[in-house]
C-alpha cells in the first residue's frame, strides 16, 4: 500500500494534477486489493467484517473500476483509493508493531481515530462511482444475461449494482459503528493504562 501511495504522490508531481491519477497506481492496486483475499482468515478482526470489506473492496476493483473504463477517470476512484491507501497503511503498520510487541500510541490512536474521515471518505468515493457506472453498464449490457436462453435464467447487471448501493445503507452503520466501540474500548483501556503507571 505504500507502493500505492507513493505512485499517487509521483504521479500527481508528475501531472500537476489529480485528474486521473488511477492509472499510475492500476497494476498494484489490483495485486494488493486481490491480495486481501488471503488475510480474511488470518487477521485478529471479526471474519465476517474483514471479508465483507475486502470482497467489497475486490468487487469495486474489478466488477466496477477495471470492467467500465469510463469511471476511470472519475475523481470519486481517487477518493476511495486514497481512502484504502491511508486505511491499509495504518492497519498494516498497526499489525506490524503489535507483532513486534512495540506498538506506538500514535500508531494505535491513527488506527481507531482516523477511520473517522477514511471510512465515510471511501464510501462516498465507492458509491460515487458504482453510480457513475450505471450508465454504461446499462447501455452496454455489461455481464447482464437475458431471457430466452437455454438456463431459462436472467440476470441484469444494472440492477444489482443498484441493489449494492442499496446494501451499503444497513451495512455501512454497522461498520462505522463497530470501529466506534472498538476505539472507546481500545484507548480508554490505553488512558486507563496510562494513569495507573
Amino acid at each position: 500500500w505504500l507502493v500505492i501511495a507513493v505512485g499517487l504522490v509521483r504521479a500527481y508531481l508528475a501531472k500537476g494534477s489529480y485528474h486521473s491519477l488511477y492509472y499510475s497506481i492500476e497494476k498494484p492496486l489490483k495485486f494488493f486489493q486481490t491480495g486481501a483475499l488471503l488475510e480474511v482468515s488470518i487477521v485478529p478482526s471479526s471474519v465476517v467484517l474483514t471479508a465483507f470489506q475486502v470482497m467489497s473492496r475486490v468487487f469495486l476493483t474489478w466488477a466496477v473500476t477495471h470492467s467500465v473504463k469510463e469511471v476511470q477517470t472519475e475523481d470519486s476512484v481517487l477518493l476511495f483509493v486514497v481512502a484504502w491507501t491511508i486505511t491499509e497503511i495504518i492497519r498494516y503498520s498497526f499489525y506490524t508493531f503489535s507483532l513486534l510487541n512495540h506498538l506506538p500510541y500514535l500508531i494505535k490512536w491513527a488506527r481507531y481515530t482516523l477511520f473517522i474521515v477514511l471510512y465515510p471518505m471511501g464510501v462516498s468515493g465507492e458509491l460515487l462511482t458504482i453510480y457513475a457506472a450505471l450508465p454504461f453498464v446499462r447501455q452496454s449490457g455489461l455481464y447482464s444475461i437475458s431471457l430466452p436462453n437455454k438456463y431459462n435464467f436472467s440476470f441484469d447487471y444494472y440492477t444489482f449494482l443498484i441493489l449494492v448501493m442499496i446494501s451499503y445503507i444497513p451495512i455501512f452503520p454497522q461498520l462505522y459503528f463497530h470501529m466506534l466501540h472498538q476505539r472507546r474500548k481500545v484507548l480508554s483501556h490505553t488512558e486507563e493504562h496510562k494513569k495507573s503507571e
